[in-house]
């Protein structure tokens, strides 16, 4: 009895935390007159979509945010997963000392370092430039992803090793076919942690992007707002396009990152 009313309490709550966000999506559908005439009705066309798509420029929003963000997590994901292995899987002088540093990136305000970061990508000749600004969330991500990949390399048993080496197995193959499919779940939860924080940030683009051709998402729906404040139906169309991908990205990874978020409690 208790786990019913748990449950139907569960999904009160979920319906009501989703209303807001299903009369967003139905109004994206809507003209802007009838959206003020009558806040909730059925969709009448895809016009708003179309208008915010190439009007606003939302494309190149979009195509942007999404070069950014796939790039910085792969580059982050493959640097973490090199850096992690070892710190997980082998005994050498100084390794209690790179963790450390490792963590330690955790402590500091990235943003506090935003000026000689901008000197550092002037001098590079990456300001005002995507690659950059992958290289930048790249970097960022690499601390939190080592901290969490390094605590899944160290639950694996170490007969695993001694099993690949039997079987001929060298240290880049051991890692590849056998380590690397266990930690799935691990990864599948640093690129969803890494991902929606950087499809979100505005502070970033904001300092070191210039041309608005190579605006991302957050940046550009300031210039979107500014243009079509007066246009609900557009805005809203808007506010769908940013929200699916993360919405996508949730409902494909949520039992990786379940199992990413609870592996080890029952050892």
């Amino acid at each position: 009895m208790r786990a019913s009313i748990v449950k139907v309490l569960l999904w009160g709550y979920a319906a009501f935390s989703m209303t807001p966000l299903l009369v967003m999506l139905l109004s994206s559908f809507r003209p802007t007159s009838e959206i003020f005439d009558r806040p909730i009705g059925p969709p009448s066309g895809l016009g708003n979509y179309v208008k915010a798509w190439t009007e606003a420029s939302f494309s190149t929003y979009v195509v942007n945010s999404a070069l950014v963000v796939v790039g910085a997590v792969l580059l982050g994901a493959v640097v973490s997963l090199l850096a992690a292995y070892p710190l997980g899987r082998r005994e050498f002088r100084g390794r209690g000392m790179f963790a450390a540093y490792f963590v330690s990136g955790m402590t500091l305000p990235a943003h506090l370092g935003v000026l000689p970061l901008f000197y550092l990508l002037e001098g590079m000749g990456l300001v005002d430039s995507l690659t950059g600004l992958v290289l930048v969330y790249a970097a960022g991500s690499v601390p939190f992803n080592v901290f969490v990949l390094t605590a899944f390399f160290r639950q694996l048993p170490h007969e695993l090793d001694e099993a690949a080496a039997l079987d001929g197995a060298g240290p880049f193959a051991t890692f590849w076919h056998v380590m690397l499919p266990l930690v799935r779940p691990a990864l599948a939860t640093v690129v969803v942690f890494q991902f929606v924080p950087i499809w979100n940030d505005f502070f970033y683009p904001l300092v070191l992007m210039r041309d608005e051709t190579k605006l991302t998402l957050p940046v550009g729906l300031t210039h979107f707002f500014g243009q079509f404040q007066n246009d609900w139906g557009t805005l809203f169309a808007g506010l769908v396009m940013t929200t699916i991908p993360l919405v996508v990205l949730f409902v494909l990874a949520t039992r990786q990152i379940v199992a990413g978020l609870t592996a080890g409690m029952n050892r």
